[in-house]
């Protein structure tokens, strides 16, 4: 099968990379999700992949200020970056790491043109320290890069998880899973797949969402190919 998307955006976080470990880096867990980015990236589908850093850092330190503790946590996606570059360069995938927070020795500065052009040239893009300012999430930052870029699609990997709940299903066995929900509905629900920034900012560029498990890595191709799995989020006509 063929993609469904031209251009997407994949939001991974860094406990994703960081297997059943719950921290740091799982080399097999990478490499399995680096395979199947690869057959996404065989199909012709023009990536860019934002990466978390939370099986570096999280912020739970208080004493440290947040503006202090969001840098720290920059430098975690930077380095899970890195990371996934390698990975993904050894299997002969064309790779480009650009940061928001300018690290010249290591990746490229984030600039919006030249993100683009390395798309149309056939290289993975990864978008390392969030959108470079605190206060702002890895998911407020895949949303901000999704509509920079145009592209088609946010696909979310979860963990843990295969879409989106009414609640917390490892706690309550009879949460309903939703199959389609709108941005007004993400809000109005307090549903925590991601923040109400990047969910606003969503909704404002009507950028689509699937919102998938990624505990199993293949659920990425099967998303790229319009598998009916996970929740999906889209604007509806009454989303204000």
């Amino acid at each position: 099968m063929s993609s469904i998307y031209q251009r997407v955006i994949i939001k991974l976080s860094g406990e994703a990379l960081a297997g059943g470990k719950g921290i740091g880096l799982d080399s097999d867990t990478i490499e399995q999700i680096c395979i199947e980015i690869k057959k996404c990236y065989d199909m012709g589908v023009q990536i860019a992949i934002v990466v978390g850093g939370g099986n570096f850092w999280r912020g739970k330190d208080n004493g440290i200020d947040r503006t202090t503790s969001d840098y720290m946590g920059m430098l975690g996606t930077t380095m899970n970056a890195l990371r996934l570059q390698a990975t993904l360069e050894s299997m002969d995938v064309s790779t480009r790491v650009q940061s928001a927070i300018e690290m010249n020795r290591v990746c490229e500065p984030y600039i919006r043109r030249r993100a683009i052009r390395h798309l149309e040239k056939n290289r993975i893009v990864i978008f390392a320290a969030g959108s470079g300012n605190p206060y702002f999430s890895t998911d407020t930052t895949a949303a901000l890069r999704a509509a920079e870029i145009d592209a088609d699609v946010i696909l979310l990997g979860k963990n843990g998880v295969d879409g989106v709940y009414d609640d917390d299903p490892k706690k309550n066995p009879s949460a309903q899973k939703f199959n389609t929900l709108s941005y007004i509905d993400i809000l109005n629900k307090g549903l925590g797949i991601m923040d109400s920034t990047a969910t606003s900012l969503c909704m404002d560029n009507d950028i689509p969402l699937v919102v998938f498990g990624i505990d199993d890595p293949k659920n990425i191709v099967k998303v790229i190919q319009g598998e009916n799995i996970g929740t999906k989020i889209r604007r509806i006509k009454n989303d204000a």
